[in-house]
């Protein structure tokens, strides 16, 4: 499946693009490759049926390129516009407060081509000499530097599971595969991944090595042995392929796993009780009594069965042991999406349009939140626009109920955008900050958290992965004041947000607040960003009972 390495190619055109000014086409691209890298179906199934110019926002000059793509893993175009412009646009793009027209203006002043130019003007005072920069901007950029340098090599989990899916059915579709699974950080739902592993049975090992090897996803054969090997994919991502037996699997799935510091612990725990484990199985006087499957070992050790996206040494085996593990929520039990944007701000879709799609997906309701006035660059509604909307949403007829609301910037002083006679008048209002500052903003958000019209806090601790860290505050006391008023707290599914993260969830539930797992949808494909964030509350040890929105449509009616 090429849908990530298409996306990242055009988007990366696109970057170039906005180098040379040249904004509708920049635009054309972004499009094209949101809705490829969203897009739930092999983009090669388009490609062979002539159909990708009925996708939207493509059309027949990027369909060509994406062919190109497809049949070369390389775009001709895009190899043309890096000799125009030699820099290193991953790294610096990756850097907060730096776009691609802050990129041509230091490639055109100082030469910068990479990281470490950057840095070395940074440093020098360089930077804070070219307007629009300064001396507290630079500071920033050194910051982020150190910041993105500890995440280099990673990528996301949206980006890399579907990565893998697709590499395990290959292998799955070879004869002498039997069984198949992928471990490591990606079965655990890690929010970022660093490779790939994938662990299958064969009576014919060689063969499936040999298969594997020679995929046309491997760029390079890094390892290849007679029981595991290693490729690296086009986009520098790696892919581990181990061979077991039937009746080792079990064991070899619970450690391939991990994580490493479960591993451990799991291991100490056997000890304790006079066993031995490893990845081929659990031992007691030499003789292996379980391995066939990881609900035979974690019962031999007295354990109830430990979700994968638990393993991460934060009191589950104890919990196990105990037998009071949560009951992890499923994305099946979600009935309803309540952060939603539709054309009325800055999404790409009308609400009939998000509402069909929702349906669609067996959810009962949904809350169109579109940004408030004060947004300018999201298009943000005024009192006017807003009165027009919820008309429209009562003359819409449909079999999803549609919550009218509003996502409400929280300004510097902590008060909201929007007067409280027009928030009267919604059924939910989502409080977030989308003017961060470097100082705490601990009290912006106790003061929306208080606030009598503010149902819920999105995106609390404002993190984007690889771009921004997460802003100071102090949780538990936002967490202690959100749980006194029933404020409810979003895990935003965004996979580039998955905001509030594990930990945090858990920390949240256990001061008693209730949260709702939200896409903050934007266009059609993000409406399938959900699972990323049930994975992420799942991580958090959050139940069904901690999410507001496994409520049938008349239990959460009464909740707004």
């Amino acid at each position: 499946m090429k849908n990530a390495l298409v996306a990242k190619i055009l988007n990366r055109v696109a970057d170039f693009l906005e180098l040379k000014e040249e904004t509708f086409r920049v635009r054309a691209y972004r499009r094209a490759a949101h809705t490829i890298q969203l897009l739930p179906t092999d983009i090669e199934e388009y490609a062979k049926k002539r159909k990708l110019t009925e996708l939207p926002g493509i059309g027949r000059n990027i369909a060509e390129k994406v062919e190109e793509i497809l049949e070369t893993g390389r775009l001709s175009y895009l190899e043309k516009l890096e000799k125009e412009y030699p820099i290193d646009m991953d790294s610096l793009l990756a850097i907060e407060g730096i776009g691609p027209k802050t990129i041509k203006i230091l490639y055109e002043k100082l030469k910068i081509k990479n990281l470490q130019d950057l840095e070395y003007h940074a440093r020098r005072g360089d930077l804070r000499k070219i307007k629009g920069i300064g001396e507290k901007k630079e500071e920033r950029i050194l910051q982020s530097i150190e910041f993105v340098r500890s995440t280099l090599g990673r990528r996301l989990l949206a980006y890399a599971e579907p990565i893998a899916e697709y590499i395990k059915s290959l292998i799955e579709g070879h004869p002498a595969a039997e069984r198949v699974e992928i471990a490591g950080s990606i079965r655990r739902g890690g929010e970022t991944i660093g490779d790939i592993d994938i662990l299958t049975t064969t009576k014919k090992p060689k063969e499936i090595i040999d298969y594997f090897t020679s995929l046309e996803v491997a760029d390079e054969i890094i390892a290849k042995g007679t029981k595991k090997a290693i490729i690296r994919l086009e986009d520098g991502l790696e892919c581990e392929l181990r061979i077991f037996r039937e009746e080792e699997f079990g064991a070899a799935l619970l450690y391939f796993t991990g994580s490493m510091e479960f591993n451990v612990e799991l291991r100490k725990l056997a000890r304790s009780k006079s066993m031995k484990l490893n990845e081929y199985g659990l031992y007691k006087n030499g003789k292996r009594i379980a391995s066939k499957t990881e609900k035979e070992i974690f019962k031999a050790l007295g354990l109830e069965y430990i979700q994968p996206e638990l393993r991460e040494n934060n009191g589950e085996i104890e919990a196990a042991a105990r037998g009071n593990l949560p009951s992890l929520i499923r994305e099946d039990q979600i009935m309803g999406d309540l952060h939603i944007h539709t054309i009325w701000s800055d999404g790409t879709e009308t609400i009939e349009t998000m509402a069909r799609a929702a349906k669609s997906l067996g959810y009962e309701y949904i809350a169109v939140t579109d940004h408030s006035g004060s947004l300018k660059i999201a298009g943000g509604l005024d009192e006017e626009k807003l009165q027009r909307q919820i008309e429209e949403i009562d003359n819409l007829d449909l079999k999803v109920h549609i919550f009218k609301g509003i996502e409400v910037n929280i300004r510097l002083d902590g008060q909201l955008d929007i007067p409280d006679d027009i928030l009267s008048k919604l059924d939910i209002v989502i409080a977030s900050i989308h003017s961060p500052g470097r100082e705490d903003m601990t009290e912006r958000i106790l003061s929306a958290i208080q606030d009598k019209h503010v149902h819920m806090i999105g995106h609390p601790t404002g993190r984007k992965l690889f771009q921004r860290e997460e802003y100071p505050l102090n949780l538990d006391r936002i967490f202690e004041e959100a749980a006194k008023t029933g404020t409810i707290l979003e895990i935003n599914a965004n996979p580039i947000r998955l905001d509030l993260r594990d930990i945090y969830i858990k920390k949240a539930i256990e001061y008693g607040c209730k949260l709702a797992i939200n896409t903050d949808a934007h266009r059609l494909p993000d409406l399938h960003n959900m699972k990323w964030g049930v994975k992420t509350a799942r991580r958090g040890w959050a139940t069904p009972h901690d999410i507001i929105n496994t409520l049938k449509i008349e239990k959460i009616k009464r909740i707004f």
